[in-house]
């Protein structure tokens, strides 16, 4: 007999126009070091949301375990992923939780460079919250960007981007939430609880339009379509952090969320253990279960018995080759993290070489500046860079491979 199949939902995505935003970026001087200072916040002006894919994911989120549910593993956004994906670290400090205090046209001039009189001729209220048309912003931006004005510049882009890209709540409006969490520049939990909370209202009304930082969820899932995805349980401050919305609070759930993030207890590695991607057989057992229940929309194999010769326990031996195992995958794991910040090095060394120095009239190129000492310091300076992680990789592969690796392995592994 046919099992059944769960309706399908209609979704929809709040996408901004960001034209006039990418147009800024021609005002942006030194690309690195705005990276270094605001995160990875230019590629998500230029990243192209296939709405298809994204409606396909919404449909595998899963209300009662608040992650995406399939056939044999659960996928659900972690802060570290987010903050892996912006360029932003966390800060260790409260995040934004609506009951702070809305900074005065004082306060909001002295962030931005501008003239007070100008933010309080421009602030207006749309939607029963105040804030500031993006025109005005753009407007303003333009003006600091031509004139090569970068402090006054950079605040108000990177304002910009904040109000209409990461916390995207009115059209053309930045909102003075957008600007709270701006003046604090700590996004990632808010950014990840706007994702959560904006999936959870829209699959439990059965659809409707989902109002996050599209850009930056699909960009976390297409960083797991081309790889095997494991489970991953709680590693440091995996936690979901959930927002309420504006208005009325009669159960105090904003206060209550800021007193218990007051008593988060951070653990690392030292406490935790190395990252453990193993899913075992009980767990298989209950994804594919919960897969049932929740009708997953295809097929999917059914678990193949597991027969078992002999006596259930391992011998001391066997035991001992999984420790090694484990450790092994560990040792990989490692490796693979640091082979990855050395590519990231080389995909910033080879744009300067291929789309600025060869490549001149590339669009991208076009929005940068064209000074050839201006490039030839980025350049040197990258290239040293990279000479100096290589060294540092050499000497932290022999560490994890006296630390992983048992003696025996450690002199065969290249």
């Amino acid at each position: 007999m046919e099992r059944p199949k769960r309706h399908t939902k209609k979704y929809s995505f709040r996408q901004p126009d960001l034209k006039e935003l990418r147009n800024l970026t021609s005002y942006v001087l030194d690309p690195l070091g705005f990276k270094a200072r605001y995160g990875k916040l230019l590629p998500l002006l230029t990243t192209q949301v296939d709405e298809g894919l994204m409606s396909t994911l919404a449909q595998f989120y899963d209300p009662l375990y608040h992650c995406f549910s399939f056939p044999d593993f659960q996928l659900l956004p972690t802060l570290e992923e987010y903050a892996h994906l912006v360029g932003i670290p966390i800060l260790d400090q409260v995040p934004f939780s609506g009951l702070e205090s809305i900074p005065t046209s004082r306060e909001i001039a002295d962030m931005l460079h501008i003239d007070e009189s100008l933010v309080k001729a421009h602030m207006t209220t749309k939607g029963g919250i105040q804030g500031l048309p993006s025109d005005f912003l753009i407007a303003q931006a333009t003006v600091y960007g031509k004139a090569m004005s970068e402090d006054a510049f950079e605040a108000i882009f990177v304002l910009l981007i904040y109000g209409l890209v990461l916390f995207p709540n009115i059209d053309k409006f930045v909102d003075v939430n957008a600007i709270r969490i701006f003046s604090v520049l700590n996004p990632v939990p808010t950014l990840l609880g706007d994702a959560y909370v904006s999936l959870h209202l829209r699959n439990a009304k059965g659809g409707g339009a989902i109002v996050c930082c599209l850009p930056l969820l699909y960009k976390w899932f297409i960083s797991h379509l081309p790889q095997t995805v494991c489970f991953r349980g709680e590693q440091g401050m995996s936690t979901v952090v959930y927002e309420t919305h504006e208005g009325k609070d009669p159960q105090g759930l904003k206060a209550r969320m800021v007193r218990a993030w007051r008593k988060i207890h951070k653990k690392g590695r030292s406490e935790l253990g190395p990252k453990n991607c193993i899913a075992l057989e009980p767990y298989i057992t209950w994804v594919r279960k919960r897969a049932s229940e929740y009708l997953m929309p295809y097929d999917y194999p059914r678990p193949t018995p597991l027969v078992v010769a002999g006596p259930s326990t391992l011998p001391n031996q066997g035991v001992e080759e999984l420790r090694d195992e484990d450790l092994s995958r560990a040792w990989i794991r490692e490796r693979e993290e640091l082979l990855q910040q050395l590519k990231e090095k080389d995909t910033l060394i080879e744009f300067l070489e291929h789309q600025v120095i060869d490549d001149p009239d590339d669009t991208w190129t076009s929005l940068l500046p064209q000074s050839s000492k201006f490039w030839k310091r980025r350049y040197d300076r990258l290239a040293k860079d990279k000479a100096d992680m290589e060294a540092a990789y050499e000497r932290e592969i022999k560490k994890l491979r006296a630390a992983y690796l048992p003696a025996s392995r450690a002199s065969r592994d290249p």
